[in-house]
């Protein structure tokens, strides 16, 4: 695939997984929007040469600064190839169930779920301007397990894979639709049993699922999939001693 005009834009691009995402595609040769709520973050954000890059400050959560986002990327580069809903509120916990309060419960479902669901509103129009394009949705392993009380993040991201695979029906043949189920991903200094209990012997960093979007973006016969990047964790069997 042809990337060196290629655009995409990437939601949570201030945070751990989307600053690693933008600086990979940038490494590529991508044109690429950052887009996060966090102004100070995204002006972090390094730009190394081969690429251009906007920062967009904006809440994903709102359909008025999306839809306004959008217009901004229409202006900038006049085309968008790849839709990055990465934008997340950070840390799974929020207590136990019954203590879990409703404001609280839509703050997860608004940024992790609607903002998805805006973004790929408002980011469609502009991707079937051009040749079509990709969406990848960065879901998590805690769409399908859990520890205790995560309710409000397992649901937005169990929310997240059944949205993609919805989209990726309606949107076809011209948008593919995929999600990204991240295992534990950090820049942290970790235990060496930390990475130890990984099958393949370390924790994940953000270049794993970095690496990922770019194979998702140019994967032409792929779509309505969840590529699980979790070090093999998901597969591992574990018993108690």
């Amino acid at each position: 695939m042809d990337i060196e005009t290629k655009t995409a834009l990437v939601t949570g691009a201030a945070g751990l997984i989307g600053r690693g995402i933008v600086e990979h595609l940038m490494g590529r040769g991508w044109r690429v929007a950052a887009l996060d709520r966090d102004g100070p973050g995204l002006e972090r954000l390094g730009a190394p040469a081969g690429g251009d890059l906007e920062r967009i400050e904006a809440d994903v959560a709102d359909e008025a600064s999306v839809a306004a986002a959008l217009d901004r990327v229409r202006d900038w580069a006049g085309r968008l190839d790849l839709l990055v809903n990465n934008a997340g509120l950070p840390g799974p916990g929020s207590g136990p169930v019954e203590d879990l309060a409703l404001e609280d419960w839509n703050a997860w479902i608004g940024v992790n779920l609607t903002g998805s669901f805006l973004m790929t509103k408002h980011g469609v129009p502009l991707l079937r301007e051009g040749e079509g394009g990709a969406i990848v949705n960065i879901a998590s392993t805690r769409a399908s397990m859990s520890e205790p009380d995560t309710e409000a993040y397992a649901a937005t991201k169990g929310g997240l894979v059944a949205l993609t695979h919805a989209t990726a029906i309606s949107l076809g043949p011209a948008i593919r639709v995929n999600a990204i189920a991240p295992g534990w991903i950090t820049e942290a200094e970790l235990r060496d049993v930390d990475h130890a209990q990984h099958p393949v012997g370390r924790a994940g960093r953000p270049e794993d699922v970095a690496e990922a979007v770019a194979w998702l973006a140019g994967a032409g016969f792929v779509t309505g999939q969840v590529v699980t990047v979790d070090g093999g964790m998901t597969r591992k069997m574990i018993y108690a001693e």
